[in-house]
């Protein structure tokens, strides 16, 4: 029998100049591509209608709400930890002060290091020292501060319970683990009290980090005129604003890092917040949670030459005209963006 020119042994081999394949060979294979490409397209088919039924519902966003304000009142509740960090505040009418803090078991402590954005003169800096030094020496003048605070954070777990149920929810953006929810008064809810009234009438938004169930900020507007008593106890006006935020200052730990409250009006729910207030919060560094005020007095007074001696430096440094500062770590008043 006659071979072809490859050599191939068998009858209707395709010639090539590279290889010979047997006629049936080709045919067999012509199949399988048939039925592979046809299987193909049924499974894009099924592909492209499937994700809509078989994929999982997305949490709603009261859902997701319920999910972060239960998780931070449970971490809150369990957290014991005290810190040493950067308190930057003003008020109306009111100097803008940067503190050292430090929390003891026993209240916290703090000594000036910037009042409008200079050093402590000498007379100031003897000042602090006395009132550092009798804070350490008297706890009582702690307690009541350490009081108000308590029923501060009281008040305001409660309202952080409201949140689910005072409004209604909507997604807004995703910046990689952090979620927009913003929110409008749910008209169904009854304010049990004034501080829910007032939280009622609100509108703004909420960032919350999905994978780690934290409220990274909460913001909000008045969005009416509200009144206390027919306002004999109190009002506040449209427009208002609050901004809050906190952040992850340690693996597993979410502090308060900024409070904005710009309202104008009148109510005294809050013993250590005003209706004009801004504060930020920084540097934080984990401290002994069995530190006394003895201990946190010492490690202020040290905590807080050193940076003097920084500030210093940095001042000579810089070679600026006289009369001008230099405000090393200062939190800028104006917001500077969504958390992230």
């Amino acid at each position: 029998m006659a071979r072809s020119l490859t050599g191939c042994p068998f009858r209707g081999c395709v010639e090539n100049h590279y290889l010979a394949v047997p006629g049936w060979q080709l045919a067999s294979a012509s199949a399988r591509h048939t039925v592979v490409l046809a299987a193909a397209i049924l499974l894009a088919v099924f592909a492209f209608y499937l994700p809509a039924q078989a994929a999982p519902a997305q949490t709603s966003p009261a859902d997701l709400v319920r999910k972060v304000v239960a998780n931070e009142l449970r971490t809150e509740n369990a957290d014991h930890s005290h810190w040493m960090f950067r308190l930057e505040t003003q008020k109306p009418n009111g100097p803008k002060e940067v503190d050292e803090v430090v929390e003891t078991k026993s209240g916290d402590l703090k000594r000036p290091i910037l009042i409008n954005g200079q050093p402590l003169n000498q007379s100031q800096q003897q000042q602090a020292d006395r009132q550092l030094e009798q804070q350490a020496r008297n706890p009582d003048l702690l307690r009541k501060s350490q009081k108000d605070q308590s029923e501060d954070e009281a008040r305001s777990q409660r309202m952080l319970k409201l949140l689910p149920d005072a409004f209604l929810y909507t997604y807004g953006e995703h910046r990689d683990n952090l979620v927009e929810l913003k929110f409008t008064p749910n008209p169904h809810f009854n304010p049990p009290n004034r501080e829910a009234e007032v939280f009622h009438a609100m509108q703004g938004s909420l960032w919350v980090d999905s994978k780690q169930l934290r409220l990274a900020e909460i913001s909000g507007r008045l969005m009416r005129e509200v009144k206390f008593g027919l306002g004999l106890l109190g009002h506040l006006d449209k427009g208002g604003q609050f901004d809050v935020k906190q952040a992850e200052v340690a693996p597993g730990y979410w502090e308060l890092t900024v409070l904005n409250v710009q309202m104008r009006g009148k109510a005294l729910f809050f013993k250590t917040i005003n209706v004009q207030q801004y504060m930020a919060r920084s540097d934080f560094k984990l401290l002994s949670p069995d530190l006394t005020l003895a201990q946190g007095a010492d490690l202020l007074r040290k905590e807080t030459k050193s940076r003097s001696a920084e500030k210093s430096g940095s001042t000579m440094r810089s070679g600026l005209p006289r009369g001008r500062s230099v405000q090393l770590d200062s939190l800028s008043w104006r917001r500077t963006g969504r958390p992230g």
